[in-house]
């Protein structure tokens, strides 16, 4: 029994060390992407002046182009990784009901292992007695004779 134990943990401590490792890396991404967005709307926005020199509006809105698309990009990136954080959290907590599942399924196997021997002795010990009985009754002197 202690062998069973052993070997359901050596999966759930790996399963639990792959979740934090997991949980790690998404976070660090989250920071990533949450630092990326605030930096550049912050440099978005301190281009976003207007200056005379048309050279100088027309460098002005390259730059606000591509910080554009960088705050486009880093807020894709977090809606991806909140899609990814909700498919964890779904997926994990099947994986979790699984497990009890599983859990229940082998204390009923083995509830149902009990109740089959419990009834097969009943059976033997009512199958014995029958016969004890069976022996006694023809045995007996007082046992009615057939009817002729």
């Amino acid at each position: 029994m202690s062998k069973s134990a052993g070997a359901a943990a050596g999966p759930t401590a790996a399963a639990a060390a792959a979740a934090v490792q997991k949980q790690k890396t998404l976070l660090q991404k989250a920071d990533a992407d949450v630092s990326s967005l605030v930096d550049n709307f912050a440099a978005f926005i301190n281009i976003a002046r207007v200056n005379d020199p048309p050279v100088r509006n027309t460098q002005e809105a390259f730059q606000m182009d591509m910080r554009g698309s960088r705050l486009t990009h880093s807020a894709d990136s977090l809606l991806k990784l909140v899609s990814e954080l909700k498919r964890t959290a779904i997926f994990s907590g099947l994986a979790s009901l699984t497990e009890n599942v599983d859990r229940r399924i082998e204390i009923l196997s083995q509830q149902a292992e009990g109740t089959e021997r419990m009834l097969e002795r009943i059976g033997q010990e009512a199958a014995g007695s029958l016969k004890e009985l069976e022996a006694h009754y023809y045995s007996s002197v007082v046992r009615t004779p057939p009817d002729e």
